[in-house]
């Protein structure tokens, strides 16, 4: 595994150091890019979940890998056709979700982790999505630091995923990856093509959505557009050292001096009252541009200082490029040209607009702090959406698909809803008028159900379950269930218990995008390199059984396990590494050894 980290790293430092890329594709042969990769892929939750054929990471071996290596040493080896399946859009319509084959995902990875390596320190700080220690917080969060803009060119382009020109694709790979076999073991999984209905379809553009490697290609393919507007734009609307003074402002302020030398207390506060009204700066300074940008996946933001005109011809210069070098279509419904002051953007779920206040009372003291700085609030639509959920007729009811679960499950589904979707909109500054009304649908949505599963009214459930948190911002009321254990710490569960406040800074992330290091093998690595069933001490075709989730270990209705069973759960694992004989008989549901060796 030392090696492949070795590896990985001087592929990144040729990529911080913009060195072309030579003989990729014969480090396809090595094993331990492949164990590293399976010891990263195999908890996915689509790890178990069946492509075109039936392979799956169930029954996952050294075996597979070196069938793979020997198939692309001998350049053989044959993409299998994703298959295809659509999926509902919030917005309506459905989005086609491609799933590929077991194999072809762990090579996918291999190949991702090593372009990755590479481009990862090129890409430009404006970019967002689908990188390491990045996201939609970081995104947001840089917006936050834009200044006093005049617009915003809100992008969309229309089917990004869909319509990717695969030889513009590889044109951009081989400026730099100097290597035609490794280009062509892309360029083949490109056209592999897709199973819809058990009937195949070519692909003749677009990145397969669902695919390990696909985040990655479209980033390469849109940093395209990132180094057109950083490189080209930006230079070009960007000019002038400083806004030039508003001369209105500059009056006012020169009569509130004449009027302070002379006494007059009440034409300075006059005077004084008025700057607070209008902009230091010459809003229409024709010397003074200012052009930012952002970008995750393929939904990107523009904050623009200067007339609407300039800010319609960037944006016909940004679909005028994306059509001409990408063969891209900007979705004219969602790009938009929009106020920032009279009008909010959308951004990433967020409201984005630039606040304005003609004073803010800070102690004795009065200021304008707040002027020009840009604000992400949560959409009323988004409030009235999650209310929406939790309610029928204009009340608000139970969810009855929840009373066969205990308590302790019920409260902490609500929990993960409630939790993540505070998480995500923390930095909103109205976090708390739109939350709020939220959290107390929800609240009274999971005391109803807690009601209808145990025969309770409303008040005997608040009575019971009622509890109190304590946070630094004081205690809050939550809704909790204790669950006491024999010679064991009591299971707990609360509802609530999160502050409303908003916070400044992303949590959990960073501007940095440097990969984490995977410089040690993982558990399931090292046990499957052990090459031994841990069932029967065999040494003979080890291969490691998957399970989807320990709970589908315990059955009801069934009081004696099967002895594999209960090595799963004694050791709380969803794998197991056992030899090929025991693992047909696992799958048959013949293994009935009394014995472990």
């Amino acid at each position: 595994m030392q090696e492949a980290d070795i590896l990985i790293g001087i592929y990144r430092e040729r990529g911080t150091q913009g060195m072309p890329l030579e003989r990729v594709y014969r480090q396809l042969f090595n094993p331990e890019l492949y164990l590293r990769s399976y010891g990263k892929i195999y908890s996915n939750s689509g790890a178990l979940t069946k492509g075109a054929t039936g392979e799956t990471a169930d029954g996952m071996s050294l075996e597979r890998i070196h069938a793979i290596i020997d198939a692309l040493r001998h350049e053989r080896y044959e993409w299998t056709p994703v298959r295809r399946i659509n999926i509902p859009k919030k917005a309506g319509g459905t989005r086609p979700l491609g799933l590929p084959t077991w194999s072809d995902k762990l090579l996918q990875d291999v190949v991702r982790s090593l372009l990755e390596a590479y481009y990862e320190p090129q890409f430009r700080d404006s970019s967002h999505g689908f990188r390491a220690q990045r996201g939609c917080h970081t995104a947001l969060f840089r917006v936050k630091q834009w200044k006093a803009c005049r617009w915003f060119i809100e992008g969309d382009i229309s089917k990004c995923f869909d319509k990717i020109d695969h030889s513009v694709l590889l044109k951009i790979l081989g400026e730099r990856i100097q290597d035609n076999r490794l280009l062509r073991l892309v360029a083949n999984m490109l056209k592999a093509g897709y199973l819809e209905d058990w009937k195949w379809n070519r692909t003749l553009s677009g990145t397969p959505q669902g695919g390990v490697i696909s985040p990655l290609l479209s980033n390469i393919y849109l940093d395209q557009l990132d180094r057109y507007v950083e490189d080209v734009l930006i230079p070009q609307y960007t000019r002038g050292k400083i806004r030039a003074r508003n001369s209105d402002y500059r009056h006012y302020e020169y009569l509130s001096r004449v009027a302070r030398k002379a006494g007059d207390r009440e034409g300075w506060r006059a005077a004084r009252q008025a700057m607070r009204l209008l902009p230091c700066g010459d809003q229409s300074d024709p010397e003074f541009r200012r052009l930012t940008y952002v970008r995750y996946a393929d939904d990107f933001l523009l904050g623009f200082i200067g007339p609407k005109v300039e800010a319609d011809e960037i944006k016909a210069k940004i679909a005028c490029f994306l059509q001409g070098q990408l063969q891209l279509e900007l979705s004219q419904a969602k790009t938009l040209v929009t106020h920032a002051k009279t009008e909010s953007a959308r951004f990433l779920g967020h409201e984005i607009k630039v606040s304005h206040c003609a004073t803010k009372v800070a102690g004795s003291q009065r200021t304008r702090s707040v002027n020009g700085k840009i604000a992400l609030l949560v959409p009323a639509d988004v409030q009235r959406a999650k209310v929406q959920r939790f309610m029928k007729a204009g009340k608000v009811i139970h969810r009855p698909e929840l009373l066969s679960d205990d308590d302790l499950s019920i409260i902490s589904l609500y929990q993960s809803e409630w939790r993540g979707l505070v998480n995500y909109y923390l930095m909103a500054h109205n976090v708390s008028k739109r939350l709020s009304k939220v959290r107390r649908a929800m609240e009274i949505s999971l005391c109803k159900t807690l009601a209808a599963k145990h025969q309770m009214t409303l008040s005997q459930v608040f009575r019971k379950y009622r509890s109190e948190a304590i946070t630094v911002h004081g205690p809050l009321k939550t809704i909790g269930a204790i669950q006491p254990r024999p010679d064991k710490r009591p299971l707990v569960a609360v509802f609530g218990g999160i502050p409303l406040r908003k916070q400044d800074r992303p949590f959990g992330l960073s501007d940095s995008a440097t990969s984490p290091s995977w410089n040690r093998r993982s558990e399931l690595v090292k046990r499957l390199v052990a090459d031994h069933c841990e069932l029967c001490g065999s040494t003979n075709q080890v291969e490691v059984h998957h399970i989807r989730k320990l709970s589908d270990l315990n059955q009801p209705g069934r009081r004696v396990k099967a002895p594999w069973k209960e090595v799963m759960i004694a050791r709380r694992r969803k794998t197991l590494v056992v030899c090929r004989a025991c693992h047909l008989q696992i799958d048959n549901g013949q293994y009935d050894r009394s014995s472990i060796h």
